[in-house]
């Protein structure tokens, strides 16, 4: 098979399923992982296909990122009545993550100015705490996401390799019952991943649209939640779903 041929199967294989690992790449085509990763790359650059953990996936199947500026007036109300729930749980001295969400950035708003430390990958989370003269504030840095105003990728990922933190303060894309707490993007999925890994506690912020959704990369499972803050319009069955799996639940 010659080289343009191999990249012109890879296309079509990813954009038939979606998604396919290396590995299985590397069967249907006859060459090693390694001349698989390669090409990955390539057709990366070429933006034909995105590179994935352990494989690619479909460029047509990414959801855009929402604007922050979209975000922060949809449900506006319900994610301050959450925020200000969620900072409750805040002690002084506590070391806490707070996501680049817009309910996040409540919170941050909310914070009264007593002894903490606040790791974000959030610019507008940073801000907002930077006039708050007890709260050190810890930056991830990383690429920028400007739609969604964070920093993501494999620099981010690797800045929260360093810490440990009592809480982390996280919202979503989506909250399915079966498939788990979602997002629209890899590269914020894997940094929420990566955040749930250094938390003792983890504490999902997401107001009632954000149930039954599932969004287009899996974050987590649901059972990685510790608790769970949302606002009163969250359905019945939902409800009664999370208490017979004995989550913590607060409604606002």
């Amino acid at each position: 098979m010659l080289v343009a041929e191999r990249y012109e199967k890879i296309v079509q294989l990813v954009n038939d399923r979606g998604s396919i690992r290396v590995s299985e790449l590397s069967e249907l085509c006859g060459v090693t992982e390694e001349t698989i990763r390669r090409d990955l790359d390539r057709l990366e650059q070429a933006g034909k296909l995105r590179r994935s953990h352990g494989g690619a996936v479909n460029v047509k199947d990414q959801q855009p990122e929402t604007p922050f500026t979209e975000r922060e007036i949809t449900h506006a109300e319900e994610k301050r009545q959450i925020a200000q729930e969620a900072i409750k749980l805040i002690k002084p001295k506590d070391r806490i993550v707070l996501d680049a969400s817009t309910t996040a950035w409540y919170m941050a708003s909310h914070l009264p100015d007593i002894p903490l430390t606040v790791l974000t990958n959030s610019i507008k989370v940073a801000l907002e705490l930077s006039t708050k003269e007890k709260i050190e504030v810890i930056s991830t840095g990383g690429l920028l996401a400007s739609r969604s105003l964070s920093y993501v990728g494999p620099l981010a990922e690797r800045s929260l390799d360093a810490y440990y933190v009592d809480k982390l303060f996280l919202s979503c894309k989506g909250v399915h019952l079966e498939r788990g707490i979602s997002e629209s993007s890899e590269l914020q999925a894997r940094i929420k991943l990566k955040m749930i890994g250094i938390a003792d506690q983890v504490v999902l912020l997401a107001d009632s649209s954000k149930f039954g959704v599932q969004a287009f990369t899996q974050v987590a499972e649901l059972n990685d939640v510790h608790s769970i803050i949302t606002d009163k319009r969250i359905g019945a069955d939902t409800v009664a779903e999370l208490k017979a799996r004995s989550m913590d639940l607060t409604i606002v």
